[in-house]
């Protein structure tokens, strides 16, 4: 069987590869880049506290030093740097005190060990507490039964300090 219309299909196959191809054409001369969205950028600044202010994360400032900075982000993400890129990036400029979990070197790393070391020493006090607690005291014979005053060592102690006198 031979194709009797060998020059439409060409066309045709040449016609759906042109449209095909205009939307990628266009994207590459415009030259922008991606777009990137207020979360992507947030899910960064959430991790990076404001140097300005104190302990306030860079996503929920209002400051415009921080709106600044979070513009900064989106720059570098649409520059194709990674979230630890830009986080390097930042601690480099203003030190670790912007990082929300500071790295555990230095100083730092007494943050991941005293709260455990904490908890464990509270468990032993209370381990210990509770036990004291539930030690009774040595009861006596008859419960019911009274000491006699001349038997009770706290009467016999009052005795001595007012014979003293």
């Amino acid at each position: 069987m031979r194709n009797r219309f060998p020059h439409r299909t060409a066309s045709l196959l040449i016609s759906l590869l042109v449209i095909f191809s205009i939307p990628i054409l266009v994207k590459a001369q415009s030259g922008s880049p991606t777009s990137v969205t207020d979360d992507e950028v947030n899910s960064v600044a959430r991790e990076l506290y404001c140097p300005v202010c104190e302990n306030i994360p860079l996503d929920v400032c209002g400051t415009q030093a921080c709106a600044q900075w979070r513009e900064l982000i989106r720059q570098k993400l649409e520059a194709g740097w990674s979230k630890d890129q830009i986080k390097v990036y930042f601690v480099e400029q203003y030190g670790d005190r912007v990082l929300a979990t500071p790295p555990a070197r230095g100083f730092n790393w007494l943050i991941y060990l005293f709260p455990p070391l904490l908890i464990l020493l509270g468990g032993i006090i209370l381990y210990r507490s509770i036990k004291i607690w539930k030690a009774a005291p040595p009861a006596r014979e008859n419960p019911n039964e009274e000491v006699p005053l001349e038997k009770d060592p706290y009467f016999a102690q009052i005795e001595d300090e007012l014979k003293k006198r």
